[in-house]
């Protein structure tokens, strides 16, 4: 019988895609039909085209937590969470659990062209 191998503690990233699950699965028995055509996806950093530039760069907008994309043609529409800002702006796992689920239900929330507050009515409770 061959050992198994398990991961004595998962990796920071590895953590925070399980949040990112969580913070999905808990919006999918309210809105299983309008995720099932949604792909999640989790990226470092943003790109540079939505950190501006500039002399407005340290005064202007924070830096985002998250991007969605509509769907076009046959290409589904995706939700992009960024770690790094996220990880950044936590003081523990709680905050940070807390952060992605508000992240993820902000995005849906635009896709869907709704408030975050009818995508998730417990929206503000979190922050």
């Amino acid at each position: 019988m061959a050992p198994s191998h398990v991961p004595i503690a998962k990796s920071r990233s590895e953590r925070f895609d399980d949040l990112v699950l969580d913070a999905v699965d808990r919006l999918k028995p309210r809105w299983s039909s309008q995720l099932a055509a949604v792909e999640f996806a989790i990226e470092e950093v943003p790109p540079l085209s939505e950190l501006g530039d500039g002399p407005g760069f340290l005064s202007g907008e924070p830096i985002p937590f998250g991007r969605s994309e509509p769907a076009v043609g046959k290409r589904p529409a995706v939700v992009i969470v960024y770690r790094r800002p996220l990880e950044a702006r936590a003081r523990d796992r709680d905050q940070l659990g807390a952060l992605v689920h508000d992240t993820v239900v902000e995005q849906i929330a635009g896709l869907l062209g709704l408030s975050p507050e009818s995508v998730d009515p417990g929206y503000e409770e979190d922050t």
